[in-house]
């Protein structure tokens, strides 16, 4: 148990570091001018790969919660379960349809204004969800200790 807790925890926190870094650049970038923001966006490229990280703390985190099931810190482990699909729910909902939408930023649509909202604040609310979930996580681990 304690080697997938420990599984759960990295993969987790891996999985929290592209979206802390993208609620961290929001506040500069999310008034910059056109071309500004589609030069700034390009530094993206390939950070695709980082979905397997997601996958692998889901599988990790649904793994543990199976496991934890009976034990006191069940629940905090099932929360960032949730926690961690629902992000994957929010990015296919909102991230996809405006890297959709640009051609991966590639591709200046006529709306990319309001799409670089939709594509900002959906990776900054992962980012919160994701920490949440890490936080749970870590609960569900400490009261988990005998």
């Amino acid at each position: 148990m304690k080697t997938l807790q420990f599984l759960a925890l990295v993969l987790t926190a891996l999985a929290l570091v592209p979206g802390g870094a993208h609620l961290l650049a929001l506040p500069n970038k999310i008034h910059m001018p056109e071309g500004s923001y589609f030069i700034a966006q390009s530094v993206y490229r390939g950070w695709a790969f980082l979905g397997i990280v997601l996958i692998g703390a889901i599988l990790a985190n649904a793994t543990l919660t199976f496991v934890m099931r009976g034990h006191r810190g069940f629940v905090f482990a099932l929360v960032a379960l949730l926690g961690l699909v629902a992000t994957l729910a929010i990015f296919f909902a909102f991230t996809y349809p405006a890297n959709q939408a640009t051609n991966n930023w590639t591709e200046i649509p006529q709306n990319w204004e309001e799409l670089r909202r939709q594509w900002e604040i959906s990776h900054a609310v992962n980012a919160c969800i994701t920490f949440l979930g890490f936080c749970s996580l870590v609960i569900s681990v400490l009261l988990d200790e005998k």
